[in-house]
């Protein structure tokens, strides 16, 4: 069957096959809305081989998908879903991507833990008591969920109404959607935890299909979309993290991150991204490969092309 490319994405890319589409996970990594220029060997093969593994687990859940089926190495067939533009969504739009990405947290870490440093988010709107000092690392009392833009150049946070308005949702879709969320991500976090894992926080990305139901689609679970700690480690005081936030964290040190996030304040030419050194390259796939086995709790061989 001819297959053409629909879309290449930062780390994902989507072919069109018949009246379905084939996603290939590509070994390319990256942070802050920059691809960095670093090839990481079987990060694609992971990461497609974990959401195939997470996929599964919702269908058990009664949780609809888009997948249909694992294709060797690294890439799946799924259900077609379009994507329209914002103003061209309403509420009687069916099997459309919906274009916001649902983020759910049960630590204090990454850009949240940075936005309550700034101010920006206090105690009480995290569950905690008014006035509690917020560490890193801490458990939130509740799960913290919020919604930002899928289809724009950036993410920004979203509130409620602005996610409504953009997202043809009507307000019951819009639980349902947060629901669904909510189920798949205490499943992540009971099976990782029987082995040795924290779930920090994640993502997902939701459409609905031909009878306006929520279908979970792209890709979760993974190092890429959500972040994991040793929770041996975790126990002992220390944070040690299993997924892209080891990478994130380095272009952190090295004050990449400040660079970049001032340039974008600024309305300025956003400065390249460097590459990884070779010894973090490894690294990396490493992580990749670790966190495969202790999510599946399989022993990770390369798959063989079919």
């Amino acid at each position: 069957m001819e297959r053409r490319l629909l879309m290449k994405g930062k780390v994902k890319e989507a072919y069109l096959s018949g009246n379905e589409l084939e996603f290939l996970f590509t070994d390319q990594i990256s942070v802050f809305d920059k691809v960095i220029p670093s090839i990481i060997p079987f990060k694609g093969e992971t990461l497609c081989r974990e959401s195939v593994y997470w996929f599964k687990r919702a269908e058990q859940m009664g949780i609809k998908t888009h997948f249909l089926e694992y294709l060797p190495p690294s890439g799946m067939l799924c259900r077609k879903v379009d994507i329209l533009q914002t103003d061209r969504i309403s509420s009687q739009s069916k099997n459309y991507l919906i274009p916001l990405e649902f983020i759910c947290r049960w630590y204090v870490a990454g850009s949240l833990f940075d936005r309550v440093k700034a101010g920006e988010i206090q105690a009480d709107a995290l569950g905690f008591a008014a006035g509690h000092k917020v560490e890193y690392g801490e458990k939130l009392p509740e799960p913290f969920l919020e919604v930002s833009t899928k289809l724009e150049k950036t993410d920004r946070l979203l509130c409620k109404s602005e996610a409504l308005e953009i997202s043809g949702l009507t307000p019951q879709e819009y639980e349902e959607a947060k629901e669904v969320v909510l189920r798949i991500d205490e499943e992540i976090g009971q099976k990782v935890e029987a082995r040795g894992l924290i779930h920090v926080d994640g993502k997902k990305e939701l459409a609905l299909d031909q009878e306006r139901e929520i279908m979970v689609v792209d890709a979760y679970g993974t190092a890429d979309e959500d972040r994991f700690w040793d929770k041996a480690s975790y126990d002992e005081g220390e944070f040690v993290d299993l997924s892209k936030e080891y990478v994130r964290q380095h272009y952190r040190r090295i004050g990449y991150k400040d660079l970049l996030y001032g340039a974008r304040a600024a309305g300025s030419p956003e400065p390249p991204i460097p590459a990884l050194p070779p010894e973090m390259v490894q690294e990396t796939s490493r992580i990749y490969i670790r966190l495969f086995e202790r999510i599946t709790g399989e022993k990770f061989t390369p798959a063989k092309k079919i």
